[in-house]
């Protein structure tokens, strides 16, 4: 299973062409995302959108949004002019979202219930099981937070 999401700026307008054969939209545009760490140079990418997703892409999208692209990512060898062969990588997109909006918005915290009685949800109890033998609720300042994780 080959599925990825990717966070990034367009850099180059998308392009719409139609294959010879049978006509299918194709839009093509180019990606950039920062480098893994702080000081590395930003990557590019080209990405392609296909039928109708395609046409979406080339109305809905511009150089300098952010989006987030759901796809699958593949390689592309070609010759080049020098003698050798480069690999490229490329991704197909699947589903596109534009976030340029989300930069600015801030996100609340969860809401934390600190009884679990008190919650609205109803909760039904198995004769296998008794309130009491439920395990006391977690403290959310106790949870490691794996935000800072390299990968």
């Amino acid at each position: 299973m080959n599925n990825c999401l990717l966070m990034a700026e367009i850099v180059q307008a998308p392009q719409l062409r139609y294959t010879s054969d049978n006509q299918t939209p194709v839009a093509e545009f180019v990606v950039q995302f920062p480098g893994i760490k702080e000081g590395d140079p930003s990557a590019q990418m080209k990405v392609v959108g296909w039928g109708n997703l395609a046409q979406e892409i080339q109305e809905n999208y511009r150089a300098g949004q952010r989006v987030l692209l759901e796809g699958r990512l593949s390689m592309t060898v070609f010759d080049r002019p020098e003698g050798f062969k480069e690999k490229q990588a490329e991704m197909t997109v699947q589903r596109i979202y534009d976030v340029s909006s989300l930069g600015t918005m801030t996100m609340a915290p969860p809401a934390v219930t600190p009884n679990p009685a008190a919650s609205p949800s109803p909760q039904v109890a198995s004769p296998a099981t008794s309130p009491a033998a439920s395990p006391p609720p977690s403290d959310p300042a106790s949870n490691p937070s794996y935000d800072d994780i390299p990968f």
